[in-house]
């Protein structure tokens, strides 16, 4: 209820403001608000959920809280309401906790602290939503019929979890070494109550109709995508090249679910902010707290611009991909990066480690920013100008020495650096000649002379850093070909990197000139795919982004639809790494349905029988008058009566007592069962007692339980009572 959240929040708010003035910086979440009031069990989710974020490190979302109560003043107080799953950072002051409140019926009032156990994220966090299945075979009538099979399973009407079991048994026996290959992404859909449902027809009818028309009838091409379904044949998919993306391909939240999910790009995040010195982490920008308003989104982005944020957070989100990919045993013949993405590249060839590569990235991004703020001269401004190569080249001519082309993006698209007049001047021509023009938000003219100051203090760094070449080759910007393997000329390439053209043009010429046939673009957005499909127009090829939605979609359906794209061209794809399902379960020969109270098996009533009562055998000897030969049980003070009565009859039967064995331990036997079931008799009563002791005792809760509910609903309704009368009082 409004008050009682009132009454709740307030007592957080007066709690936490003693400890730090800081205003949204605790994650608040609800489980009422998802599933409805618990009663009895309140709290129990809450606990669950609240394990559950500590173990994963992911901050969980809660529903239908976009717009909370304005009396509360959230946005004005230590905490914001978590409504988008997002990754759970460190903070170097204490480990993450998670506080869990849970308010049932009657006033009862709990409330637990839970802290994290390990303060790194281990475990891949996979939720069993996405299934990539797996086809491979020498003929294309072999994929037509195990995709028959398949479906008529899947038909038949099986469970999700016997469909994921069966999509993992494919992925195992999945070889890109087949002539051909049909692979698709099963994302679980919803029905009509927005609940997950197994009904996968939809996508297995266009997966039938693609075999039969896109593949089975297409001669011309061996290889294709229709949305989830994915399909190759023999050719040869060449070499693979990394490409990575620079500043501009920034987006707030990028790379969210994949952070989320995996620990090798959890981690990199962690070592970015580890390395990012400043009162804010890193991550801060990139994942911030929830929006609440147009104004406040805007502001977020504006933020993750600045260039000394925008090119470390690229980067960092950039080889968290990477290492994604890595994890499915996907690797480079050769790295190229776009401007900033040149660093990435290093780094993912393995010229540079990762604390090399934060240094620099940080120094670039500082050492650029402080050159855009430099009031001492002009810092100048930049144009992307729609055209051709050769008519910027003569644009340039027409507006001046103020002015280069600083960047060759593709045969038809270029970006201009200069001074602000000239880049002015530059716009009034581009609307006289109909090229399309766009001034980019950035802090100068990078790629030019006018941010010469920005290269003294990076060029200062790259002298501390250690260059360790490899046998993956690395596209230089600047030159077009590959890094020289002399770490004194890396360094000098890299420091006038900052002032010289980018000419992304030729270095994908040269990529493809080296055998490169797949471009697998690894970072936010998918704007470097579009300009290699452009660059290399109809030559065979293939341009695959790994952030193919921009973030529009789930991370991890992203994922399967690249791994599965790279793997349908016959590239090598580990994914039997994929997640994995719980085992199968062994069905039973037979199953038989019992009841009952205190059920024993008869198996298990005649190892009693045999154990509590055993019968000595005793020899027939006439001169034994012993009753202990007579009979032997186990001693037992309930029976001494009975044991004693039994003596004196024995001996006033000395005489009559028959001569066979037989008949004697038959007599033995009787006795024996005797006490056996008069023990056996006391056992039930007594074991009745405690049963119906028990039930009385639940009763007694019951009644309890149901009387103080019966107060607190008589509670309500003189509430109710009361306020209705203070209303009519008013009129």
């Amino acid at each position: 209820t409004q008050v009682g959240d009132n009454v709740e929040f307030s007592a957080l708010k007066r709690l936490f403001n003693e400890s730090s003035k800081k205003i949204n910086t605790c994650a608040l979440g609800s489980v009422k608000s998802m599933i409805g009031h618990t009663k009895a069990a309140a709290g129990t989710a809450g606990l669950i959920k609240a394990a559950l974020a500590l173990y994963n490190k992911v901050l969980p979302p809660t529903l239908k809280t976009d717009e909370p109560d304005p009396k509360l003043g959230i946005s004005d107080s230590p905490f914001y309401i978590s409504t988008e799953t997002r990754p759970w950072f460190s903070k170097k002051e204490h480990p993450r906790r998670s506080g869990v409140s849970a308010f049932g019926f009657g006033g009862s009032n709990f409330h637990i602290v839970l802290e994290e156990y390990h303060q790194n994220k281990n475990e891949i966090f996979w939720d069993g939503s996405i299934e990539i299945i797996s086809l491979s075979a020498s003929t294309k009538k072999e994929i037509e019929n195990q995709f028959s099979e398949l479906k008529n399973s899947i038909n038949k009407g099986i469970s999700y979890k016997e469909l994921a079991i069966k999509a993992a048994k494919t992925r195992k026996e999945f070889s890109p070494d087949d002539q051909f290959r049909f692979l698709l992404v099963l994302e679980r859909p919803s029905d009509s109550s927005g609940n997950p449902s197994d009904d996968f027809s939809g996508l297995l009818s266009k997966a039938s109709d693609s075999i039969e028309s896109n593949w089975q009838n297409n001669t011309k091409e061996n290889s294709g995508n229709l949305n989830n379904i994915f399909y190759g044949g023999p050719e040869k998919p060449g070499k693979i090249a990394f490409i990575f993306p620079g500043q501009g391909s920034q987006y707030v939240g990028m790379g969210r679910d994949l952070v989320c999910t995996f620990p090798k790009a959890f981690n990199i995040l962690e070592k970015a902010n580890e390395k990012y010195n400043n009162s804010d982490r890193l991550s801060d920008f990139i994942y911030p707290c929830p929006a609440k308003t147009e104004i406040e989104k805007k502001e977020q982005e504006k933020a993750l611009r600045r260039t000394e944020i925008a090119q470390p957070a690229i980067g960092a989100v950039s080889l968290a991909m990477h290492n994604i990919l890595k994890e499915f045993g996907i690797k480079p013949d050769a790295t190229c990066g776009h401007s900033f993405g040149e660093l990435t590249a290093l780094c993912s060839a393995g010229w540079i480690d990762i604390d090399t590569f934060f240094l620099l990235s940080i120094s670039r991004g500082n050492s650029m920013a402080a050159a855009g703020q430099n009031n001492d001269q002009e810092n100048g401004a930049m144009l992307a100008v729609k055209a051709s190569l050769e008519k910027l080249a003569n644009l340039v001519i027409e507006v001046g020495s103020d002015v280069i082309l600083a960047n060759k993006n593709s045969p038809n698209q270029g970006v201009l650096s200069g001074s602000i007049e000239a880049i002015n001047h530059a716009v009034k021509i581009c609307r006289d000649k109909g090229f399309k023009a766009i001034k980019l938000p950035v802090a100068a003219a990078f790629h030019s002379s006018l941010v010469k100051n920005a290269r003294k203090p990076f060029k200062k760094t790259l002298k501390k850093i250690k260059i360790s070449p490899s046998e993956i080759p690395v596209l230089s910007n600047t030159t077009g070909g590959t890094y020289p393997y002399d770490s004194e000329h890396v360094k000098k390439l890299l420091g006038d990197h900052l002032i010289s053209p980018v000419d992304f043009v030729t270095n994908v010429e040269n990529l493809f000139e080296m055998g490169i046939r797949t471009f697998i673009e690894i970072g936010p957005k998918s704007v470097l795919t579009g300009l290699v499909k452009s660059i290399l127009n109809d030559r065979k090829f293939q341009a695959i982004p790994l952030d193919c939605s921009s973030g529009r979609q789930f991370g991890l359906a992203d994922l399967a639809r690249t791994l599965c794209r790279i793997a349908s061209i016959g590239q090598r794809v580990e994914l039997n790494k994929w997640e994995r399902p719980v085992s199968e379960s062994k069905k039973q020969l037979m199953s038989i349905p019992i009841s009952g109270a205190n059920y024993r098996s008869r198996k298990t009533e005649n190892k009693e029988r045999h154990t509590e009562a055993p019968v000595k055998q005793v020899k027939n000897k006439p001169d034994s008058t012993s009753p202990s030969s007579l009979i032997s049980v186990e001693q037992d003070k309930g029976i001494t009566d009975a044991g004693k009565k039994h003596t004196m009859d024995n001996n006033k039967l000395k005489d009559e007592r028959p001569a066979s064995n037989v008949q004697h331990r038959t007599s033995n036997n009787d006795v024996a069962s005797l006490f056996y079931n008069n023990k056996k008799s006391n056992l039930i009563i007594n074991a009745l007692k405690v049963v119906k002791q028990g039930l009385e005792s639940m009763q007694t809760l019951q009644l309890q339980t149901a009387e103080i509910h019966k107060k607190f609903l008589e509670a309500q309704t003189e509430a109710s009572r009361t306020l209705q009368n203070m209303m009519e009082k008013t009129q």
